[in-house]
């Protein structure tokens, strides 16, 4: 059952203690019976139409209810809107193919109105733009009153850059972190109660899949992190990708915190999955949902070559966002209990391994109840889709 959501501040500390433990006492993966776990509901969803509201109602209710996690609190919603919008994969709408779609967005903003949420912020780290969020998304053809007429205090932030905020927000790993000790981002991913991140099932090139945690990537802005971010201070708009997020080519702007060890390794597929971990533990998930109705097989965008349509026909939600991507993972096909050199972390480490390590919950599906479809009931193979 869901349980009412403590303040950031505690949940850190409770996390950071942990995570101290792990990283200071003993170089031993916090895995098997000692690893926290959560229920995952799982449903089966063939089209974006009507059915998306209803299905979304009943795995809410499975998991014990919205209203005791977010009535009364500000709700901060991570999309996975990555790219161009102008980047298709030949004609078809970026939310069939790599961005959450709108229907589950707006589905998930009026069910979360109804269970009395009293603001509800739309964010996403818009690609090489200061623009609104509402613009950049409006470049998609979507329209934004769908969501702003879904439930009361619907807000936009595109929080990869300072936004509406006077400055940036320092999120701490709790432990000291694996690449960055803190990140700065973007008010929005601190003012807030509840957090969620509401993602697209895909595969990832650098971090072998995208799921709840790796949208949270997304949190740091470009204008520190950036390839063009600047050196002394933030730059005033984004510049570049996430280079030095990826590979670390260069620092952030000196404003922030400089990596830990900057002798450590420059390849993606170690930086990524720890990245994406470190920025999980600092704004911790309290609500992980993901979109696998339509999606993409073969990587995160249309710019990965081979990447081809595919129709898992399955919506995903849990209050753990460990367990809810290991069965996720399951669902792909994959053993979420692999690791590099296995599908589908050929070439990365697990970010599922690192963040069981960490204290952030279990991989193991022997430990994670499933509710509602079984996994067996509901796999759908990627790599042979």
């Amino acid at each position: 059952m869901m349980k009412k959501a403590c303040t950031r501040r505690q949940f850190i500390h409770a996390l950071g203690a942990a995570a101290s433990a792990l990283w200071v006492s003993s170089p031993r993966p916090c895995w098997g019976s000692s690893a926290p776990t959560a229920p995952v509901s799982v449903a089966k969803c063939r089209t974006y139409g009507p059915e998306v509201l209803p299905t979304l109602k009943t795995m809410f209710d499975q998991l014990g209810g919205l209203e005791q996690l977010v009535k009364g609190k500000t709700v901060a919603i991570k999309l996975n809107l990555t790219g161009s919008p102008m980047g298709r994969l030949g004609h078809t709408p970026v939310e069939l193919t790599h961005w959450v779609h709108p229907q589950v967005i707006g589905a998930t903003v009026h069910l979360l109105g109804r269970a009395g949420a009293r603001r509800i912020r739309l964010l996403e780290s818009a690609v090489l733009t200061a623009e609104p969020l509402e613009v950049f998304m409006r470049r998609a053809g979507w329209e934004p009153r769908d969501f702003t007429g879904a439930a009361a205090g619907v807000e936009f932030e595109n929080t990869n850059y300072l936004g509406s905020g006077k400055k940036y927000s320092r999120l701490r790993v709790p432990g000291g972190g694996m690449i960055f000790a803190a990140y700065d981002a973007n008010h929005s991913y601190e003012d807030c109660d509840v957090f969620v991140s509401l993602a697209k099932l895909k595969e990832h090139g650098s971090a072998g899949i995208t799921l709840s945690m790796k949208n949270s990537f997304g949190i740091p802005p470009c204008t520190i992190y950036g390839d063009g971010a600047g050196v002394d201070e933030p730059s005033e708009s984004p510049r570049g990708g996430r280079g030095m997020l990826h590979y670390g080519k260069r620092q952030p702007s000196k404003s922030a915190l400089a990596e830990n060890d900057p002798s450590s390794p420059r390849e993606d597929g170690y930086r990524v999955p720890r990245v994406t971990v470190d920025v999980v533990a600092a704004r911790p998930i309290h609500l992980a949902i993901i979109d696998g109705i339509e999606t993409m097989a073969g990587g995160e965008g249309p710019w990965i070559r081979g990447c081809r349509l595919v129709r898992p026909g399955l919506l995903i939600a849990g209050t753990n966002c460990l367990t809810t991507d290991a069965v996720t993972t399951a669902l792909m096909g994959f053993d979420p209990r692999a690791d590099r050199g296995a599908p589908p972390f050929e070439k990365c480490d697990s970010t599922l391994r690192l963040a069981e390590q960490l204290g952030l919950g279990t991989r193991d599906l022997s430990r994670i109840e499933v509710l509602g479809t079984p996994i067996s009931n509901a796999v759908f193979h990627f790599r042979a889709a």
